[in-house]
């Protein structure tokens, strides 16, 4: 039977919180993991960019060239510096259903307060192997799952019906939407108890208007002040200022997607003096001209060089 939620009588509840990061995976000048960069940076990200979380091992982060031994090292760091007060949800996606079960229960296992799962990429299944693979993933552990549903990487949605029939699972909570169908996305938030979250930051105002929990962003790296501010504004109900926000974030958006949103993040982390490094293959670092670009964009945003 389909779980209907009940009238909204309030903000949408936020089961990870309202603003997480997805976090870059710091890299040394050999393309080494920088565990105490990773540390500094989850810290950053919480203290200073006042993050409600944080997502491990995502797209982001780098999951597909990063490997398990260092995705369970990276994930221990990440908790120990900010577990206490901040949600940590691994990301543990891939396109192989029990490798999928086996990043899930290593990520129980070290202590991660929520899954990040993608859909299976490359080998778009139908929506009945979603079906089958996101219920495997969400049997796997007893920890609450957010669905990533990004088809423009994966190259398969996950039709409404789908997050439907998926929502009866206890565990399978929220959704992380990249995906931009307003529509499809309203008639599940309608009909189910799932959370959403805007996975695209251009959209997170929009996502707030109908009805989401918060953001899973990438700007947040140099920006997650004002995208607080933009949450606390819009759900106080002062829709002004949040636009204004919005709009003063622009600059931002833009900036870290003329790229691709790792690449351009980590330029943007030199030019604050924040851990971040390379990129690993196949991704490649930002150009000179790219990271002189991105400096006048983020500047223009308000947000402090060094």
């Amino acid at each position: 039977m389909t779980q209907t939620a009940n009238p909204a009588t309030g903000p949408a509840a936020a089961p990870f919180g309202r603003m997480l990061t997805a976090m870059v995976t710091p890299m040394d000048s050999s393309g080494a993991v920088d565990y105490g960069g990773a540390a500094r940076l989850a810290d950053y990200l919480v203290t200073e960019m006042r993050n409600d979380g944080l997502v491990v091992s995502g797209t982001t982060g780098e999951s597909p060239t990063t490997s398990d031994l260092e995705k369970a090292r990276l994930l221990d760091v990440v908790l120990a510096a900010v577990g206490d007060r901040a949600a940590v949800v691994a990301g543990v996606g891939t396109n192989d259903t029990a490798h999928s079960c086996e990043l899930a229960r290593a990520a129980e296992r070290a202590g991660a307060h929520a899954l990040l799962v993608v859909t299976p990429y490359y080998n778009k299944p139908p929506q009945s192997g979603l079906v089958a693979h996101f219920r495997q993933v969400a049997d796997a552990t007893g920890l609450p799952n957010m669905l990533y549903d990004i088809p423009g990487r994966t190259g398969t949605p996950i039709a409404a019906e789908t997050l439907i029939q998926l929502a009866e699972h206890p565990r399978i909570v929220a959704v992380k939407d990249a995906k931009g169908d307003f529509g499809a996305a309203s008639h599940v938030m309608n009909c189910t108890p799932l959370a959403y979250y805007s996975g695209d930051d251009m959209l997170n105002l929009p996502w707030l208007s109908l009805g989401a929990a918060g953001f899973v962003s990438v700007a947040g790296h140099v920006a997650g002040d004002k995208l607080r501010e933009l949450i606390d504004a819009y759900l106080a109900g002062e829709v002004a200022q949040a636009l204004r926000l919005h709009r003063e974030l622009l600059p931002v958006y833009t900036g870290l997607f003329r790229n691709q949103g790792v690449i351009m993040t980590k330029a943007a982390l030199e030019l604050l003096g924040l851990p971040g490094g390379p990129v690993r293959l196949p991704l490649s670092n930002a150009t000179a001209a790219e990271a002189d670009r991105l400096r006048t964009d983020l500047a223009a945003a308000g947000v402090k060089l060094k």
